[in-house]
C-alpha cells in the first residue's frame, strides 16, 4: 500500500510502480514522475485486426503526421510531430476508431456474426435488419457520444446518448445530427451511472470507462485506438524517420493513454520513448489513481475548458498498464490549454481544448523554474523527436473562436 515518507511525498512501498511526487512551482502543476515504470516494460503486442477493420470502412484515409518546425525550434528539438485527428470519416476527433471497432465486436459476440464484421459494413446491416432491433448508449463529454450515434446510423440502428449538464451546446447539437436522442444528466460519471441504470433489453451499452463487471467493451475500445498509432508508424516510415523519443498524450479515463503505452511499450519495439501524461488540474483522476494504488474518484464536478478531460474517474484496466508503462504524469490548468491552441493554429493546425492538451502539457514541463532538471530527466533536447496528438478539431465554434480569434486580431495589429 501506499504511504509517505519522511518528507511528506507519496511514496509506493516495494512494488512494481514505485512513484515519487514532486512540484513544479509554475502555474502550480504538479508532476509525478513514475521512477519504477521502465522503457523494458511491456504491455503485449497490440492487434492489427482494429486497422485491418477500418481500412475497409468507407471513406478511410489516414489522419496526417504533420511536422511542425516551428515549434521544434521553439523547443530547441530536433522534430516535433503532431497526429492530426480533427477530420476522422468526417467526424471531428479520433473516437470513432475506439467507438467503431467495440460496436462491431458486441455485435460479433450477440449475434454470432464472423467474416462479414471484418469485410463488409453493408452485410452487417443486413444482418441486422434480420435479427432485432437494437440500440447503441453511451454516457460522453462530446466526442464518444457522437462517434457512437454516428456508426449507429452507418449501421441503421438507434442511438441513445447521455452527456453532462454544461455540455457545450454545439456538441450536443452534434450528436443529435447523427440522429441520436441526448439526455442530459449531472457530472459524467452520473450521465453514465444513468445510462447503466436505464438499459434496456435490447440496448448495448458502448462505453470507453471500465467499471466492475464491464471491462471487455472498453478494452475493444482501447483496441480500436490502436489505428491511430499504427498509422503514425506506417508514416514515419514512409519518410524514412526514426520513431518519437518523448510521447506526450492528455488523459481523460485513460484509454487513449492506455493505448499509447500499450503501443510503445510492445515487445518488437527496438527503441521506446518516454511516455508522459497530461490532465487537467482539477480533473486529474489518472494522476490520483495511480498516486492512491486503486481507483480514486474526484470530489464534486470538474469543469476545465478542456471538456473531453473532465473525468472524476478512471477506467479501471487502464490504471495497471499506466502505473508500469507511464513514465510521468503532468496537469495543466486552462491557461496552458489555450496557449497551446493559439500556438497550434499559427501552425496552421486546427485544434480544441482538448486536442491542444498534449502540447499544453509539453509547455509546462519546459516553463517552470525547475525546467533544466525536467528536460534532462525526459530528454527534451536538441536530438530529442517529439510526437503529439491533436485528438480534436473544432468541436466547440464559439468557444474555438473566443480563444482564437482575438489571438488572431492581435496577431494583425502586430504585423
Amino acid at each position: 500500500m501506499p504511504g509517505r515518507d519522511e518528507i511528506g511525498f507519496f511514496r509506493w512501498a516495494p512494488t512494481p510502480c514505485d512513484c515519487l511526487l514532486t512540484i513544479s512551482l509554475v502555474l502550480l502543476a504538479e508532476l509525478f514522475e513514475n521512477k519504477w515504470a521502465t522503457h523494458e516494460y511491456s504491455s503485449g503486442a497490440p492487434s492489427l485486426a482494429p486497422f485491418a477493420f477500418h481500412k475497409r470502412l468507407r471513406g478511410y484515409k489516414p489522419t496526417p503526421l504533420v511536422s511542425l518546425p516551428g515549434l521544434a525550434d521553439r523547443f530547441g528539438v530536433e522534430k516535433v510531430w503532431l497526429k492530426d485527428e480533427s477530420d476522422r470519416f468526417g467526424l471531428p476527433a479520433f473516437k470513432i476508431l475506439g467507438a467503431s471497432w467495440a460496436v462491431v465486436r458486441v455485435l460479433q459476440a450477440r449475434f454470432g456474426l464472423a467474416d462479414e464484421v471484418h469485410s463488409d459494413i453493408d452485410r452487417v446491416r443486413d444482418r441486422l435488419a434480420e435479427s432485432p432491433p437494437i440500440r447503441l448508449v453511451a454516457a460522453t463529454a462530446g466526442n464518444h457520444g457522437r462517434a457512437v450515434a454516428w456508426f449507429g446510423r452507418l449501421l441503421g440502428v438507434d442511438a441513445r446518448i447521455y452527456v453532462p449538464n454544461g455540455s457545450a451546446a454545439a456538441r450536443v447539437e452534434a450528436i443529435k445530427s447523427e440522429g441520436a436522442e441526448v439526455i442530459v444528466e449531472g457530472t459524467y460519471e452520473r450521465a453514465i451511472a444513468r445510462a447503466q441504470r436505464e438499459l434496456g433489453s435490447n440496448d448495448l451499452l458502448i462505453q470507453d470507462t471500465a467499471l466492475e463487471g464491464y471491462e471487455e467493451i472498453p478494452g475493444w475500445i482501447v483496441e480500436g485506438y490502436s489505428t491511430l498509432f499504427w498509422e503514425i508508424d506506417e508514416a514515419l516510415a514512409a519518410r524514412n524517420e526514426k520513431g518519437p523519443t518523448l510521447v506526450l498524450v492528455q488523459m481523460g479515463v485513460g484509454s487513449l493513454a492506455h493505448a499509447t503505452v500499450a503501443h510503445f511499450r510492445r515487445p518488437q519495439l527496438d527503441s521506446k520513448p518516454v511516455v508522459v501524461g497530461v490532465e487537467p488540474d482539477e480533473a486529474a483522476c489518472v494522476l490520483a489513481s495511480v498516486k492512491s494504488g486503486h481507483l480514486a474518484e474526484l470530489p464534486g464536478e470538474q469543469r476545465s475548458i478542456m471538456a473531453g478531460l473532465n473525468c472524476g474517474r478512471m477506467s479501471a484496466i487502464s490504471l495497471p498498464i499506466l502505473q508500469n508503462g507511464m513514465n510521468c504524469f503532468v496537469t495543466i490548468n486552462d491557461q496552458r490549454a489555450r496557449e497551446a491552441m493559439r500556438l497550434l493554429a499559427d501552425e496552421g493546425i486546427v485544434s480544441g481544448e482538448t486536442g491542444a492538451a498534449g502540447l499544453g502539457g509539453l509547455l509546462e514541463l519546459v516553463s517552470g523554474i525547475d525546467r533544466n532538471e525536467i528536460r534532462e530527466k525526459l530528454g527534451i533536447d536538441g536530438a530529442a523527436r517529439i510526437l503529439l496528438v491533436s485528438t480534436e478539431g473544432r468541436t466547440d465554434p464559439e468557444s474555438y473562436e473566443k480563444i482564437i480569434g482575438g489571438h488572431n486580431q492581435q496577431r494583425r495589429k502586430l504585423v
